[in-house]
C-alpha cells in the first residue's frame, strides 16, 4: 500500500497492482467448445518448466524466447467475443481513471488461531477470580440438546480464503508502466495475484 496524491491536493490510502500485459492463448466459441471464453497468459516462467502439451498449446502466441506464461486463466464471455483473436494483448488501457472495479484474490494466511482474533469474540472477565480464561471461548454447548450445533464459532484455520471487494475505485493510471492505483487495501499479501474486473 501507499499514498496517493490527487491532482486537488489530497491524499488518498492506496494499493498499487502490476497489470499484466495479458496474452490470449485460446479464444473458444459456441460452435467448436459449446460455449463463449477467452482464455489468458500471464507473467513469465522458462518454458522447460511447462509440460510438452503447455507449450504446444502457447506456441500459436509466440512468447518471448525461452520463456512460457506462469497462470494460464480462462473467463466466460457473455457479450460476445468481438473482434478478439490469439495473441492479442491486454494491458491498462482497457481500464480508466475514475472506474470502479471488483478485486478478488486469496486472503493473508493466518494459520490456526483462537476465537477472539477469528471471529472477535471479547473472552471471559478480567477480575473476580478469573484464572486463565482471557481468550477462551465460553460456554459452547446448548441446554437441552447436549451437543453443539454444526456451524458454531470456534478456533480454527484463518485466512487463504477468497475474498471479493466492490467499488474499488481507480484513482490513478500508470500506462507506461502497467501500473493501477487504487483507493483502499486489496485482498492478499504483496505478491498475490489478483482478478480485476470492471
Amino acid at each position: 500500500m501507499t499514498q496517493i496524491f490527487t491532482d486537488d491536493g489530497r491524499v488518498i490510502a492506496g494499493t498499487i497492482i502490476a497489470v499484466g500485459p495479458l496474452t490470449v492463448t485460446q479464444v473458444r466459441t459456441n460452435d467448436q467448445d459449446g460455449y463463449e471464453a477467452v482464455q489468458f497468459g500471464f507473467g513469465e516462467r522458462k518454458i522447460a518448466r511447462l509440460s510438452k502439451s503447455v507449450q504446444g498449446h502457447i506456441k500459436a502466441t509466440k512468447p518471448s524466447e525461452g520463456m512460457g506464461f506462469e497462470l494460464i486463466r480462462e473467463y466466460r464471455v457473455e457479450a460476445g467475443l468481438g473482434e478478439v483473436k490469439v495473441g492479442d494483448t491486454l494491458d491498462t488501457s482497457v481500464f480508466t481513471e475514475g472506474d470502479d472495479v471488483t478485486v478478488s484474490g486469496v486472503s493473508k494466511g493466518k494459520g490456526f488461531q483462537g476465537v477472539v482474533k477469528r471471529h472477535g469474540f471479547h473472552g471471559g472477565p478480567r477480575s473476580h477470580g478469573q484464572k486463565h480464561s482471557e481468550r477462551e471461548p465460553g460456554s459452547i454447548g446448548a441446554g437441552g440438546m447436549q451437543r453443539v450445533f454444526k456451524g458454531k464459532r470456534m478456533a480454527g484455520r484463518m485466512g487463504s480464503d477468497l475474498v471479493t471487494q466492490k467499488t474499488i475505485k481507480i484513482v490513478k493510471i500508470d500506462k507506461d508502466s502497467n501500473k493501477l492505483f487504487v483507493s483502499g487495501s486489496i485482498p492478499g499479501r504483496r505478491g498475490t495475484v489478483v482478478e480485476i474486473r470492471g
